[in-house]
């Protein structure tokens, strides 16, 4: 549009210059300088004067230009071919505990009144396995393990400054704060400049794995608080997001779970194949979506509406319900409240995040109601009958 613009009006000036030489011709009055300026103007006009544009489709539809958030930096540092002593490998971690073990007070938390419309900060956990349980009618059921890393708040980000990488189409009411959580602490040497700046206005020790939660202003917590296990309780359900095993390129009986078709009666080479894809009749295309061969995995998907039966708080363990959940053995997943309507929990939840430390005076085992403790007894005798 710009460009036309200022074609058109360097056609009307060209029209004026017209117009002013010829009413110039007709009148008495025309000197030379008249005539000399006018010559000025024209070469000008024809100096400055282009030939339009030709409008191509990377023009008018330029490809989208995905924009990283803040904390998306090259985090690994280019390993060098400088050789260190002992010597300086002990100084420099020497340097680092001194610079980072200085546990820097953390703000005041103060107990927030909960509600179901608030939202709380997920936590990062990795998952580590399945194991078994016995519910006290004898039935058991199979329960996934997460461990819940040494998560940290490393950025808190209000409503008002957060500034997302894609913007969301139409009004949104209830904006939400963006809280930045970190988990599972290494050698910062190991990091490059800028990623470890990421963790300076904490004072956390640089972290492997980078998380944004969502939580509503109330639910905000200060720079630097560990946020343990016991963020959740027991019986209340949770949505785990994770990304699944990477299978490659898969068939359709792997990826879409199709029969097959007979080993024989006539089936030659196509034991194994989608068959028709349905090309002909009134279509005469391959509608989107058709369930056909292609990449499986690598993708993130949540399992929904888990529940937590129990807690382990020395080592920071849930046990979540299933054996679904996405990912690899030892893969990171992030653990949220759950947005079922159906499976949220009625009974106040610890807001902004559980506050009381770990002691003697909290057990090491949390179970939920139908869950059998091991510590207690299987076979009960009563002597009175």
């Amino acid at each position: 549009m710009e460009h036309f613009a200022k074609e058109n009006g360097r056609r009307r000036n060209l029209l004026f210059c017209t117009l002013w030489l010829s009413m110039a011709l007709l009148s008495t009055n025309f000197s030379k300088n008249c005539f000399k300026i006018l010559e000025d103007a024209f070469l000008k006009l024809s100096a400055t004067y282009t030939s339009p544009q030709i409008r191509d489709r990377h023009v008018l539809n330029p490809k989208p230009r995905l924009r990283n958030p803040t904390w998306f930096i090259r985090k690994q540092r280019a390993e060098t071919d400088e050789k260190l002593t002992p010597e300086n490998e002990g100084f420099i971690k020497e340097v680092v505990q001194d610079k980072y073990n200085q546990t820097q007070p953390v703000e005041a938390i103060s107990n927030v009144e909960w509600t179901p419309n608030l939202q709380r900060t997920g936590l990062i956990a990795r998952k580590i396995g399945i194991y078994p349980l016995w519910k006290k009618d004898g039935k058991k059921i199979q329960t996934t393990l997460l461990q819940v890393l040494d998560n940290h708040v490393i950025r808190y980000y209000p409503p008002e400054e957060y500034n997302p990488p894609r913007k969301r189409p139409g009004r949104i009411y209830n904006k939400k704060a963006c809280l930045l959580m970190g988990a599972e602490a290494a050698d910062p040497s190991t990091f490059t400049k800028e990623y470890c700046g990421i963790f300076k206005q904490s004072g956390v020790i640089p972290k492997k794995t980078l998380g944004r939660f969502f939580v509503s202003p109330n639910a905000a917590l200060p720079l630097g608080t560990l946020v343990n296990a016991m963020h959740f309780q027991v019986g209340n359900a949770v949505d785990v997001r994770g990304k699944t095993t990477d299978r490659g390129f898969q068939g359709v009986m792997k990826r879409h779970g199709f029969k097959g078709m007979p080993a024989s009666h006539g089936v030659t080479k196509t034991h194994r194949r989608g068959g028709n894809i349905g090309g002909g009749g009134e279509k005469g295309r391959v509608w989107p979506g058709t369930k056909m061969p292609g990449h499986m995995g690598n993708r993130y998907r949540v399992a929904k509406g888990l529940k937590i039966l129990r807690i382990n708080t020395s080592h920071n363990v849930l046990y979540v319900s299933g054996q679904a959940i996405p990912g690899e053995t030892n893969s990171i997943v992030y653990i949220y409240d759950t947005k079922l309507p159906l499976r949220k929990p009625v009974n106040p939840l610890p807001l902004p995040t559980y506050l009381g430390d770990v002691d003697e005076n909290v057990p090491e085992n949390i179970y939920d109601e139908s869950i059998h403790s091991f510590s207690d007894p299987t076979v009960v005798y009563d002597e009175s009958k």
